[in-house]
């Protein structure tokens, strides 16, 4: 292994043990920066009233937060594979700080872009960053590692619900500058992080010898067959991340119309949704380490679609239901697919990272923007309508070779 190759991947050690404290700490600091950018949209219903705004500007905002982190992810993660550093998770979360800050002050459409800019560049450090963070603490339990990072962040993504009907609904927009506090203690315990990553990329530089053939590995171009399969990835996470963003986004609004509920009443059904996805989540990493990745991810499409396609018709004591049932199993492939992807392209990991959990965002952000203007013409019922047929997409994981294949390419 080269001294790049080391930095990058200080666990190559079999005996490595795993490091738990790491592990919770980064996924504590997952839920903390999950839960400030899940604050925006969650914000929605009384930026509406308070501004005026219109779906199509409330999906405009959601699209300036989400897209920056979808384009910053990626270049993130290829500089970070090339050169780690380390400091820059508690940097990423100052930018947050600031965003959070100008965000409970703005007073108007043109400062909420602004501010929530910044919150998306520090979301981009973060994830790809915190991804590394995990993969190095793992030891041998990669997958375990995985889940406990990536249901920090959907916990935190879960309670936006529960915050605005706690503190926005009572305090306004004001109330967002809370977290700044939040986002404060985040910076604290990756302070922690970035002297624990650079004590262990500084320990593996000292212990570990330069191999010959990793040169190679790192720079080996990726076959056709391989840049087909991340493309199909890459193509169902655009599915259901805009299937996540049509009910994130604008679910509350459908079930205040439909159900005639409070918006605190809307924002509970918003929470038991997140809640089950994040479930989904650390449970879809396991369930995938014994039935397998592919297999996982087309379950977790396809068994969705009939709860999605149902939940505008029903009443709304069987639509809790299904919310809970849906967002269980729908995000059981959260993570899987991110484990799915490094596979795909070993020696690589900030990129992948990057590039899964970054076009989430990214594709989020574009439904955001087309899913608001539906609304806004052929009204909101048809557009929660439409968004239920995105999980049959899922089909196409079929086209997907098998876990055994992945491992035989990398061979």
């Amino acid at each position: 292994m080269s001294a790049t190759a080391a930095k990058i991947y200080p666990n190559s050690d079999p005996q490595q043990k795993t490091a738990y404290r790491i592990l919770f700490i980064i996924g504590i600091c997952h839920l903390l920066n999950d839960s400030i950018q899940s604050v925006i949209p969650a914000m929605f219903p009384i930026l509406e009233k308070s501004m005026g705004l219109t779906y199509s500007q409330l999906g405009m905002i959601a699209f300036s937060l989400n897209m920056v982190s979808s384009i910053m992810q990626p270049v993130i993660g290829m500089a970070t594979d090339k050169k780690p550093f380390p400091f820059a998770l508690p940097i990423g979360l100052t930018s947050t700080l600031f965003g959070v800050l100008g965000l409970a002050f703005a007073p108007d459409y043109k400062w909420i872009i602004l501010s929530v800019l910044f919150i998306g560049l520090g979301s981009a450090v973060f994830h790809p960053e915190g991804s590394r963070v995990a993969y190095m603490a793992a030891g041998q339990r990669r997958g375990l590692a995985q889940s406990i990072y990536q249901v920090g962040g959907n916990t935190g993504q879960a309670l936006a619900p529960i915050i605005t009907a706690l503190i926005l609904v009572p305090l306004g927009q004001i109330g967002a500058a809370w977290f700044t506090a939040v986002a404060a203690i985040a910076v604290g315990l990756l302070i922690y992080i970035a002297f624990w990553y650079t004590g262990r990329l500084q320990q593996e530089l000292t212990a570990t010898k330069p191999r010959k053939d990793s040169g190679a590995r790192q720079n080996k171009r990726i076959p056709r067959k391989v840049w087909g399969a991340l493309l199909l990835v890459l193509f169902l996470i655009f599915a259901r991340s805009w299937y996540i963003s049509g009910m994130t986004n604008f679910y509350a609004f459908y079930a205040i119309e439909k159900y005639s509920f409070s918006i605190s009443q809307a924002q509970l059904f918003l929470f038991a949704f997140l809640v089950s996805g994040a479930l989904g989540t650390f449970f879809g990493g396991p369930l995938a380490d014994r039935f397998g990745k592919k297999q996982i991810i087309f379950l977790s499409m396809i068994l969705t679609v009939p709860l999605s396609l149902l939940i505008p018709f029903v009443p709304s004591a069987i639509a809790f239901i299904m919310l809970v049932a849906g967002g269980f199993i729908l995000m059981s492939s959260f993570s899987v697919t991110v484990v799915y992807a490094q596979e795909l392209v070993p020696g690589k990991i900030g990129t992948m990272a990057g590039l899964t959990v970054g076009l989430a965002f990214g594709m989020g952000a574009i439904g955001s923007v087309a899913l608001g203007y539906l609304a806004d013409t052929l009204g909101l019922a048809n557009m929660i309508i439409f968004t239920g047929f995105l999980p049959v997409l899922g089909l196409l994981t079929l086209m997907l070779p098998a876990d055994e294949r992945v491992s035989e390419w990398n061979n």
